[in-house]
């Protein structure tokens, strides 16, 4: 008997997509990895809100928002979405050209910020633009990420040696740094460098001891037994706001629409690789769509709470994960958890000191730069590496808004001169079979002198139509060929200019008495193209084959009657 479809309580609420089939038997286990998840949300949540310049209950309310918002409407069930360091100092450098650090109208902007955030990436996810977390390529990723942790460390560094923060760019920021080293509080840094080294060594014993809570606690401890006068976050408010929309100028809301692009495009790349290196179900595709839209409403929800936009994040995921985690249960088991310490437990939180929470930021800013993947670029490619090195230098060296638009650029004229590259190839037979491979010269293989069996390993489009007929017209020449098989399996899409391209070349062939043939147009854009452009105009249906060897059996002695 063939098994019914399951049908559970949440099967007529599509917004409650990553809670779908949950039973109270996952409760344990969700409600270990909720706790596992608040010990180490809540010193990260207060240090990330210190990046960006804001209270340390803001963050609170970011990471609240945006669990709650992800639950809701986002497919995963194991992502964790609130406050995040990678984009809390590209809004951070954004917001500080349109307002001062911690005023109420920089707040406002922010809380502005996440609402334009959060539509952006609402409308990502219900136009399926998933395609676009792949604007930024590997080499430009590990190029940003190494960029923003040498912001992050330069930004906490004053605070963990016990020095005023100096002004101006990053790299005048280091020099100033550097010349008054002497100066550094011996109190601060220890508990910064402290708080690094204990949460260095749990990280290493295991991912789930929450190493930063425990340096938290044991720095403000210190500070409260010692009363060595280092500098606390003071008082926190033990009250939730009530959600609104902030009240800025029309001029505001759009100066803040080019930041928010950038802000969303990095959400989506972080979102989708979150959501593919941890799925809900390894036999599925991940829904990135759905996931933009439950990371948009993060962003939304806290954009209404008067915090700042949300983001996917890696680590925490993966805690959620490595603790056994079954779904969303435990990420709004967390949110619950930090919103019980805001309404109750806000004083045991006024003498955590600065510096331990610049230490925290120290070892997200370290963990962050991906040693191991730039090694591995640099011996694989040198020109990526240096992919790499241009976007870190475009970060650190420009304004980091400019430098983050910079590095996209360079990620999409990467992509654009690697599709340009993309040149016509000589397939060859493999010996005994009827298979024809690209040549290769550690491949022996077998070519017939009288027919040209060719390729293009690369979408057919505006960049490369013009090496495409080079290429084919240099073949045309040098082999003078009787039968021309295109195989085009490679060709995913086609656009006017290569349809126009194409066409020319079969007309050349026509008029030249060339028998032109298709094999393995496999892509249905590529197809549709054919129909749409005309292309089936001066090529015979007939002549399109699922593969070359039909191709060769059906059109060998047609083209010598050709040339007969």
């Amino acid at each position: 008997m063939s098994e019914q479809p399951r049908h559970d309580g949440n099967h007529h609420w599509p917004m409650l997509r990553s809670l779908r089939g949950w039973r109270i038997s996952a409760l344990p286990a969700d409600l270990a990895a909720g706790l596992t998840l608040a010990a180490i949300a809540i010193p990260e949540q207060m240090a990330t809100a210190k990046l960006g310049g804001f209270t340390p209950e803001t963050g609170f309310f970011a990471f609240m928002a945006g669990s709650l918002g992800f639950a809701l409407f986002g497919a995963n069930r194991f992502l964790s979405c609130g406050a995040d360091s990678t984009i809390t100092p590209i809004f951070a450098g954004g917001l500080a050209l349109l307002a001062t650090s911690g005023t109420p109208e920089y707040g406002s902007l922010a809380a502005a910020l996440a609402l334009l955030v959060g539509v952006m990436l609402v409308l990502a996810g219900g136009f399926r633009l998933g395609g676009i977390a792949n604007v930024l390529s590997v080499p430009v990723t590990v190029g940003f990420l190494a960029g923003i942790a040498v912001h992050i460390i330069v930004s906490q560094l004053p605070g963990v040696l016990g020095l005023p923060s100096p002004s101006g760019p990053t790299l005048a920021r280091i020099a100033t740094l550097a010349g008054e080293l002497g100066k550094a509080n011996a109190y601060t840094m220890l508990i910064g460098f402290g708080v690094l080294a204990t949460i260095t060594v749990c990280e290493r014993i295991s991912a789930r001891i929450p190493g930063a809570l425990i340096a938290l606690a044991a720095s403000t401890l210190f500070v409260v037994s010692a009363g060595s006068g280092v500098p606390v976050i003071g008082e926190i408010a033990g009250t939730v706001p009530m959600p609104s929309v902030p009240l800025i100028g029309p001029e505001q809301w759009a100066k803040l629409i080019p930041l928010a692009f950038l802000i969303a495009v990095v959400v989506m790349v972080q979102t989708s690789a979150t959501t593919r290196s941890f799925p809900s179900d390894p036999d599925r595709s991940a829904d990135v769509d759905r996931d933009f839209l439950g990371a948009g409403a993060g962003s939304l929800l806290a954009g209404l709470f008067g915090a700042f936009p949300v983001n996917a994040s890696p680590p925490r995921t993966g805690i959620v994960v490595e603790t056994g985690g079954r779904s969303q249960v435990a990420g709004l088991l967390a949110a619950a958890i930090v919103l019980l310490l805001v309404l109750f437990g806000a004083r045991l939180l006024a003498n955590v000191p600065e510096a331990a929470l610049g230490g925290v930021l120290l070892f997200v800013a370290l963990r962050i730069i991906r040693v191991a993947q730039i090694t591995s670029v640099y011996r694989a490619s040198k020109g990526e590496f240096l992919l790499i090195l241009a976007t870190a230098v475009a970060i650190v060296a420009l304004p980091i808004e400019q430098g983050v638009a910079l590095g996209i650029a360079l990620s999409l004229l990467h992509g654009i001169w690697s599709t340009t590259r993309a040149h016509l190839i000589a397939f060859q037979r493999v010996p005994d079979t009827t298979i024809w491979w690209p040549a290769h010269p550690q491949i022996k293989g077998e070519d017939l002198s009288d027919i040209a069996v060719v390729g293009f390993q690369a979408p057919l489009s505006f960049l490369n139509a013009a090496t495409f007929r080079a290429d084919m017209q240099r073949l045309l020449r040098s082999r003078k060929p009787r039968l021309v098989v295109f195989e085009a399996s490679a060709i995913v899409e086609i656009d006017f200019t290569a349809a126009q391209t194409l066409r020319d070349v079969i007309h050349i062939c026509n008029e030249t008495g060339i028998v032109f043939a298709v094999a393995r147009l496999e892509s249905l854009r590529a197809q549709e193209a054919f129909e749409r452009f005309g292309l089936y105009d001066v090529l015979p249906r007939d002549r399109v084959f699922h593969s070359v060897d039909h191709a060769l059996r059906k059109l060998r002695s047609s083209a010598s009657d050709v040339h007969a």
